[in-house]
């Protein structure tokens, strides 16, 4: 198991090296992340490299027993090479460069920026090639954050066209066919002539977004394909990483494709960040952790834990005590194997010295320093149960297409996929249960129950495998918004919504509406009156049986929640967003149907299930700054027990 320390040696004077790498073994560390943003330390002038401070830093890393992840640098190209190459710069959607001088600031379709980062990672890779201390290569930083993931400058737009034109197999006139160019007068002449969906009266079109949604997902898994090829080309057996930010499914990248890449995934934990009065909720703390196990259906690390306040111009929410050493077990209890807290020492200059590290610019070790001492300490020796893989009976599913149209059309201000999938899944964190978040490509035949919700894009092998999956028993919820258009972001003539799952579902969808408010319409079923909003569909019943009806004077006649019997098994339709209570109703029956156990858990309480056989435990972590009793057990403010079963 890898415990350690984010170490950026290179930021501070050298004599302190030894006296730092003793108090990170001090700390209980076996690893320290280094190298990722030193692009210019190393490759001071174009084809000068020099890694004689790396070698001096390895070195000494080596010789007291710590292991290392070193980072290719490339997410912050140094000042010579964007002097030599200025458009190498990514530009906004008004076509203005972004200014050297942040990070992630290259355009990845850039010849000489790919050209420069395959030349410093070989000459790096070489080096380091027989290194026995480096346990793994971590590629760039946070790829598609901060807005990196799309660039309007005429090299994306050039390699946009050479997208389409591989889809398209150069056929001009099978694009305008899919896209419905007739319309507005748009239909294309050549390739060369399509425009990026940069800002223009009303709106482009929404077959065209997709494919540019698409083009900045390909542009960034390819950049980071290139990398890690090139490093296991090098490095045969390289254990290569990508440190994801979170927000991935807002990101115009997918995350499940750039993963693919990877031997591990690692993720970056903030569940406070800067300006936030108060934490993330711990389900979508938890959601985060999930979705991110969810890439590759595999373990995980985190390469960025906190322990102290984070911001880099406005700071917030300092977590109490105990209460990040309770986020470090979360995400052990979510399927981490191995952490490394953000950062070893807070910086005293540039962009980041109010992300606070275990150590202040004093040096002085107190209370965070002692509770990461404490937490590394305490969880090493359930490393074998931690080790095994997360046995979830529940899935998510989510798609990259239809976030992206949600992204173009979003039909209603408030619907929000994420949200809305967190929603869902914290009916389940408080019921005990966990949940894989997963990509509605993948194999999903295994689980007892799978929810499918804003799943606008689908296509007729979702929704076979879907129904099989319920035929063979399985029970399905799928909620409104979904199977309403084909792959290329249009809706499907001559079928009725949910296409081609209406069978499944027992219904078809006559209207729906759009609102813009939460419960602002009235429910009505078996157990009482509730409500609704955001959005509905109006649901005619096929043989659904009918759970909950609309109450409003109009459309008394449309039901809004439905249940229908499918082959061995069942499936619910959400149409709308259903107040908590009903939702909870719902979703709990769901549950029972799948034979699927529910704790109860008092609110703030998290319980998970690791390890298998002789050793395994469940993870009880109280989220609530007072004492609770759950499971028989008194638990502390923030406590973390480990229970043997």
């Amino acid at each position: 198991m890898l415990l350690g320390v984010d170490y950026y040696p290179e930021q501070w004077p050298s004599h302190m090296l030894e006296a730092d790498m003793d108090r990170i073994l001090e700390l209980g560390c076996n690893v320290i992340r280094i190298g990722e943003f030193a692009w210019c330390r190393m490759e001071p002038v174009e084809n000068q490299y020099d890694f004689s401070y790396f070698d001096g830093v390895i070195a000494m890393a080596r010789k007291k027993g710590l292991q290392v992840i070193l980072g290719t640098p490339t997410a912050t190209p140094p000042a010579w090479l964007i002097r030599k190459h200025p458009d190498i710069l990514s530009q906004f959607e008004d076509g203005t460069p972004r200014a050297f001088g942040g990070r992630h600031v290259s355009c990845y379709s850039s010849v000489p920026y790919r050209a420069h980062c395959a030349q410093i990672i070989t000459h790096l890779a070489e080096h380091y090639k027989n290194e026995p201390a480096i346990a793994a290569w971590q590629i760039d930083n946070e790829l598609g954050h901060e807005g990196s993931d799309q660039c309007w400058c005429p090299r994306c737009r050039a390699a946009f066209h050479n997208f389409l034109k591989e889809k398209f197999n150069g056929d001009i006139q099978a694009l305008n066919q899919t896209y419905g160019t007739v319309f507005w007068s748009q239909e294309y002449d050549r390739f060369e002539d399509i425009p990026l969906p940069s800002p223009t009266i009303t709106t482009h079109n929404p077959a065209l977004r997709l494919d540019w949604e698409r083009f900045c997902s390909e542009n960034l898994r390819s950049f980071a394909a290139f990398q890690a090829d090139l490093l296991r080309e090098i490095i045969p057996g390289a254990v290569v990483i990508h440190d994801f930010p979170g927000g991935g499914l807002s990101k115009h990248v997918s995350y499940a494709d750039l993963a693919a890449c990877l031997d591990r995934v690692a993720y970056n934990n903030y569940p406070v960040w800067g300006g936030q009065k108060e934490p993330l909720p711990p389900s979508e703390i938890a959601f985060g952790l999930d979705y991110i196990r969810g890439l590759k259906g595999e373990n995980f690390w985190i390469t960025e834990a906190i322990m102290g306040a984070q911001g880099h111009d406005i700071t917030g929410f300092l977590p109490r005590p105990n209460q990040a050493k309770l986020w470090s077990w979360q995400a052990m209890a979510h399927g981490c194997d191995g952490l490394m807290y953000f950062r070893y020492r807070g910086a005293t200059k540039g962009a980041e010295q109010f992300c606070y590290g275990l150590l202040d610019a004093d040096n002085i070790p107190r209370r965070r320093f002692l509770e990461a001492q404490s937490f590394f300490r305490e969880v090493r020796p359930y490393e074998e149960a931690l080790s095994t893989p997360v046995r979830s009976e529940a899935a998510i599913l989510y798609d990259y297409d239809a976030l992206a149209s949600f992204r173009i059309q979003r039909q209603s201000i408030l619907l929000n996929c994420q949200a809305e999938m967190k929603r869902l899944h914290a009916v389940f964190f408080q019921a005990g249960q966990s949940v894989d978040v997963i990509p509605a490509s993948r194999d999903f035949s295994r689980y007892k129950l799978v929810l499918a919700p804003n799943m606008i894009v689908t296509d007729p092998d979702f929704a076979a495998r879907l129904k099989a999956f319920v035929a063979a028993g399985g029970v399905a919820v799928v909620t409104y918004r979904t199977a309403v258009k084909d792959r290329d972001n249009n809706l499907v003539f001559g079928k009725t919504i949910p296409v081609d799952l209406g069978d499944l579902l027992g219904l078809y969808v006559e209207e729906s509406e759009s609102l813009q408010e939460s419960d602002c319409i009235p429910i009505v079923g078996e157990t009482g009156g509730g409500s609704a909003g955001v959005f509905r569909d109006m649901i005619v019943p096929q043989g659904a049986q009918v759970l909950w009806r609309y109450d409003d004077p109009f459309y008394r006649q449309y039901a809004a929640i439905t249940r229908n019997p499918y082959g061995q098994g069942i499936a619910y339709y959400l149409g709308t967003a259903p107040d908590q209570t009903v939702l909870e109703q719902v979703l709990t029956e769901a549950m029972a149907r799948a034979d699927m156990e529910r704790l109860d858990l008092p609110q703030g309480v998290e319980s998970m299930l690791r390890g298998e056989g002789d050793c395994r435990v469940r993870i009880l972590l109280n989220h609530n700054d007072v004492s609770v009793h759950a499971l028989g057990q008194a638990l502390d403010p923030f406590q973390v027990k480990i229970l043997p079963l």
